[in-house]
Order: structure tokens, then C-alpha cells, then sequence
């Protein structure tokens, strides 16, 4: 799930991202073309239903691929993203739009 939250400039964008975790993982970081694709920048919290949530601030006016990794090396979509696209390993990148 993207909860999406605009700046009163309209600049910057508030992005909750929310990962139901269907697999019962442990542990989720958010990747994605914002940071770099970073497996430490933005670990993601363990909800008590078991789902992971973070929130980033992300320049509005553009699209960035995404993904969530699940316990270091479980790479997943979000089923609820804005699109997907293919990416260079043969697989999609969830997209989100801001």
C-alpha cells in the first residue's frame, strides 16, 4: 500500500510504503532508485499484524522503481503499486508515481 502525502508547495512528497509480508518475513528494507537501491537506508518496522511500513520524503514530478527486500535477499513488488516495469534481470520493479 503507498499513502501518498504533498507538501503545501507541492515539492516534496510524504510516501508511506506498507508491505502486508505474506511471506512472515522477519526483517524489510524499501529499495528503490531514491536511495540508490540501498540495503540499509530505509529498513522498514514490523507492525504488530506483521506487515512493515515506512515512511520517505521523495521529490514530487517523478517516478521511481521500487522493491522491497525481505530478509536480505528476498526481492518483491508491491502488489498495490502505481505500475510495474520490466528491470535488467528479467523480472519488474514496482513504480510509484509522485
Amino acid at each position: 500500500m503507498l499513502k501518498k502525502s504533498y507538501s503545501t508547495t507541492g515539492r516534496v512528497c510524504r510516501t508511506t510504503f506498507k508491505y502486508a509480508n505474506p511471506e512472515e518475513a522477519e526483517s524489510a528494507v524499501l529499495a528503490g532508485e531514491f536511495n540508490g537501491w540501498s540495503l540499509e537506508a530505509n529498513p522498514m518496522k514490523k507492525l504488530k499484524d506483521g506487515s512493515f511500513s515506512v515512511t520517505v520524503s521523495l521529490e514530487a514530478g517523478a517516478s521511481y522503481r521500487f522493491r522491497y527486500v525481505l530478509d536480505g535477499n528476498v526481492w518483491v513488488n508491491d502488489p498495490q503499486a502505481d505500475d510495474h516495469a520490466p528491470n535488467e534481470y528479467g523480472e519488474e520493479n514496482s513504480l510509484i508515481t509522485v
